[in-house]
């Protein structure tokens, strides 16, 4: 078996923070949904939590495309 190449060991750290973000985000946008109803936050408090999310999962997805695309380019044959 041969080491990881230095794109290798990159693509695998993008990779996991990809990852942690959406772990963390998850965790962030239920912990803020719970306070909010909890403490009886205005509602303008949620969708701010809820448009915090969605640039975070956006974030991510384009992490994961640009992961993707740049695999299926360094394939063997291509």
């Amino acid at each position: 078996m041969t080491a990881p190449t230095p794109e290798d060991r990159h693509i695998a750290g993008q990779a996991r923070l990809a990852g942690a973000v959406i772990a963390g985000t998850m965790i962030f946008w239920i912990g803020g949904q719970w306070l909010g109803g909890t403490y009886g936050w205005d509602t303008r408090y949620a969708i701010l939590f809820d448009l915090a999310a969605l640039a975070a999962f956006f974030w991510a997805l384009v992490v994961t495309f640009r992961i993707w695309r740049r695999q299926k380019a360094n394939r063997p044959g291509n």
